[in-house]
């Protein structure tokens, strides 16, 4: 085994097996990976190794290097963007289009992300005066599609013409809207929908000791009383907004992460048009494939800055000695020439279930956060993607099917990439269309084999996940999507052995069932020159998003800056709306939960 100092290269690193281990060969092939001196001014500050190239990875390499940190980032597949990014369908390009284009699941970006917006700006593009942030396209519905003859729900994603004025916000007003909103087509009892409003009402003025020693303990489904409810409120207002959006089953998750996240900043905020990024909409989605859009310009700007791209790397262990880590052992993808690479600093960006396994026995011995992060769950969200011979938007924005016991959502992109002709531009010219479907539950069994997906092959999920979209999307005598129109499917290969005894997914998704806040750790580490960045890390935000990856990676950087008592910017980290109108209440409400005494609103 060899160890290599990182060191800033000139030029860019390839991102092929055959320089990995002319690499790792000799002081020779180590400098054609790592050589002295830099392509640009940052490359003379302290070295950085990011281990990780997805959204939080990139997030850390572009603060560093704008603050001029000589930056490496070592990634495990041939591309950079993590479950971002996309993926090119093998065989399927013809008369010089690309491939088809695929993904591990559809991207959006909800109005209430503000700190990753703030990151596209800061991204060239051309013709693009606010950089990869004028990729956005802003969606304006959401079908909550039904199965079984019931009428489909069509919700518009558009804030309110009248808001309150500031300051005459409301708990009554607010009551009143939420009931509003329930009675678009849905068909709760009456007792039902008030009911649901006023438990929101109670979680909108619990004070923050409430929220995170008791609602974190409580599960979203004892919080609103599903158990105790009708089907129609278990499914809309239980299942629909947690296993269907987070892939967290509503007997589990947590109510302070629903609550805060999916009920207030994403639909109660949203609606009211404040805590929003500038006038963004309420959902926003890009307007091509994510790495056309997003993720390959922002590669070309970290290059531009000198970062470094190791790619095709799989990291094995993060090295502790003398209170401080020494270095990282990583090899080729295939475990192939393993060497030691070094520098100042160590951003950890991996996913939580590859970086744990990274943190040998001293290192977490060195901070017991890390061993807390061994209780965090993961769990399979992955999508396929549909190619039709036929334009089928079905709605302007996501579809939730309902009742679909595989907890499927969707999303038709064509009708987004207005800066793309979908046959032009891809396939062989007879795809028009992409339905980009998603499956979040994996442990239930479907309607055509009686099979959970995790059981099922490949093929068997393309025709199960395929029927349950029809039961969804063509009932009430509609005919929206047809068996001759289907001409193409893909799905992420990081999924494998399915149908087999074992089936594996590298790419998961953080969970959060009950307790999930007590177990995430801080980006801060108590190795003063290690530090973690990863949907999994404590942030504001408090959900396994692309936000919450890019705010981690904020906090990161403003650690190792203090670490490095350097006179740089801090990064600004944005923290979810607070209704000023709702403060009085949780004061009085911190008050109460002193005392033992319930919140105000919470009538049992």
């Amino acid at each position: 085994m060899t160890t290599e100092r990182t060191e800033h290269a000139q030029g860019h690193v390839g991102h092929s097996r055959r320089r990995f281990l002319a690499a790792a060969g000799g002081a020779v092939g180590a400098t054609a990976l790592w050589p002295s001196g830099g392509a640009a001014a940052a490359s003379a500050g302290p070295r950085v190794a990011v281990l990780g190239g997805g959204v939080s990875g990139l997030s850390a390499a572009h603060e560093l290097a704008e603050r001029g940190y000589a930056v490496t980032v070592y990634e495990y597949y041939d591309v950079l963007g993590g479950k971002a990014r996309s993926m090119d369908v093998p065989g399927t390009a013809a008369g010089g289009r690309k491939p088809l284009p695929g993904e591990h699941g559809f991207r959006f970006f909800p109005g209430f992300y503000r700190n990753l917006p703030d990151t596209m700006r800061r991204i060239p593009f051309p013709g693009n005066a606010n950089g990869v942030h004028d990729n956005l396209r802003g969606s304006t519905e959401e079908l909550f599609a039904r199965a079984g003859g019931r009428p489909d729900l069509h919700f518009p994603l558009r804030r309110l013409t009248t808001p309150p004025a500031p300051g005459d916000l409301t708990p009554s007003w607010i009551r009143d809207q939420l009931l509003s909103v329930l009675d678009l087509g849905t068909h709760l009892p009456a007792h039902e929908a008030a009911y649901f409003a006023d438990r929101l009402l109670v979680h909108l003025t619990s004070c923050d000791a409430r929220r995170e020693d008791t609602w974190e303990k409580t599960s979203w489904w004892e919080f609103i009383r599903a158990e105790e409810m009708s089907e129609e409120y278990q499914t809309l207002l239980g299942i629909g907004q947690t296993r269907n959006l987070v892939a967290t089953r509503a007997e589990v998750a947590s109510t302070r992460t629903v609550g805060r996240v999916i009920i207030e900043a994403l639909i109660l905020w949203g609606l009211l048009g404040r805590g929003l990024d500038g006038d963004a909409d309420i959902d926003r989605v890009l307007n091509a494939p994510t790495s056309e859009a997003w993720i390959a310009p922002w590669e070309t700007y970290l290059r531009s800055l000198g970062v470094e791209f190791v790619t095709g790397t799989q990291v094995h262990e993060v090295l502790y000695a003398g209170g401080r880590v020494t270095g990282v052992r990583v090899s080729a993808r295939d475990g192939d020439q393993e060497r030691t690479v070094t520098a100042d600093h160590y951003v950890s960006a991996l996913p939580v279930e590859h970086a744990r396994r990274t943190w040998g026995s001293t290192l977490r011995a060195a901070d017991p956060q890390l061993a807390s992060c061994d209780a965090l769950q993961t769990d399979w969200m992955t999508g396929v993607m549909f190619y039709l011979r036929t334009p089928t938007p079905v709605v302007h924005g996501h579809i939730n099917c309902l009742d679909s016991p595989w907890s499927v959502t969707g999303i038709g992109q064509a009708q987004f990439w207005d800066v793309r002709d979908f046959s032009t531009d891809y396939g062989d010219g007879r795809a028009h269309d992409c339905l980009s479907a998603i499956i979040s539950e994996w442990d239930k069994p479907g309607i055509l084999y009686g099979k959970t997906a995790r059981e099922c092959t490949k093929d068997e999920i393309v025709a199960e996940l395929w029927a349950q979209l029809k039961d969804g999307l063509n009932d009430s005598g509609k005919t929206t999507l047809t068996d001759d129109d289907r001409l193409d499917w893909f799905m992420d290969p990081a999924v494998t052995g399915l149908g087999g005894p074992d089936p594996q997914n590298r790419e998961q998704l953080l969970i959060h069932p009950t307790g999930t806040l007590y177990n995430r750790p801080s980006a801060r580490t108590k190795v003063p020159n290690f530090f973690l960045a990863g949907d999994y890390v404590r942030t504001d935000v408090d959900l396994a998003t692309m936000e919450g990856a890019n705010e981690s990676a904020r906090r990161a950087v403003n650690a190792l800056l203090d670490a490095d008592n350097s006179d740089a910017a801090r990064c600004e980290v944005v923290e979810l709306y607070r209704p000023p109108e709702m403060e009085p209440l949780k004061r009085v409400d911190e008050v109460r939960y002193r005392l033992g005494l319930p919140n105000t609103f919470d009538l049992g």
